[in-house]
């Protein structure tokens, strides 16, 4: 738990700049309709259709900005796991608008092909989206050392045996053997890494009782997938902690 909770507050901290760019963008466009507001109420006859549209433009965006924040405290917040009942497209979903500044930052196309009708699966929300943005980081880190070719990621989930998740990128791929280590704690191919966040995602999901696993991507770069039994009946949050296993 406490490695897994380090882990969530360095990824976060390497996408320090481009979230604050994403809060800056509806805080920004709240000043800008609010300025707008005062010139509709200072015309004569006040126009409040406009300032009407401009009022509830406000709340929207203060509602993104409070929605990226919200995701961003429960993601560095430490606490217990819980088992809850979640809808894993939804998770997906935020963990990409929270990452998608440093997709662009680095030129990276990013496409969802995100299976409708899933079932819901049983876990930890905050440490199941942790493996997730993980995998993406990974993906777009390993595509900006690329110089030719596009750089694509494409995130997918579908039923099989469960709930899949598929990330796949257009990277440089794997180095030869590697593969045979790449979940082992402490191996890294990066000059500053520690090796530990791959090691940390699989012993996540194999405490949620599913798989984890790698591959070659074709015609290039590397696929990660993860399988999570699905868990239909259950009809609501439960406290059961789910406890990391040590890789």
């Amino acid at each position: 738990m406490e490695l897994a909770h380090a882990n969530r507050v360095a990824t976060m901290g390497q996408l320090t700049a481009t979230i604050a760019h994403e809060v800056n963008q509806p805080v920004a466009a709240t000043a800008t309709r609010a300025q707008a507001a005062l010139r509709w109420l200072d015309r004569e006859p006040p126009d409040l259709e406009e300032v009407r549209l401009a009022l509830a433009g406000i709340v929207q965006d203060a509602h993104r900005a409070a929605g990226v924040i919200g995701r961003i405290r429960d993601l560095i917040r430490k606490s217990a796991p819980k088992e809850d009942r979640l809808e894993i497209n939804e998770a997906i979903r935020e963990v990409i608008e929270l990452t998608r500044g440093e997709a662009a930052k680095n030129c990276v196309t990013v496409r969802l092909e995100l299976a409708d009708g899933l079932p819901f699966v049983r876990g930890d929300r905050i440490q199941l989206q942790q493996v997730i943005l993980n995998l993406v980081i990974n993906a777009v880190e390993a595509m900006s050392a690329i110089s030719d070719g596009s750089r694509e990621l494409l995130v997918a989930t579908r039923a099989s045996d469960g709930v899949l998740v598929e990330v796949r990128d257009s990277g440089p791929g794997f180095a030869p053997g590697a593969l045979d280590h790449i979940f082992d704690s402490f191996y890294t191919t990066k000059p500053n890494g520690l090796g530990l966040g791959l090691s940390i995602c699989r012993s996540i999901i194999e405490a949620h009782d599913g798989q984890m696993r790698a591959a070659a991507n074709e015609p290039r770069g590397a696929v990660f997938a993860f399988v999570l039994p699905a868990k239909p009946d259950g009809t609501g949050a439960t406290e059961r902690s789910v406890q990391v296993r040590k890789a």
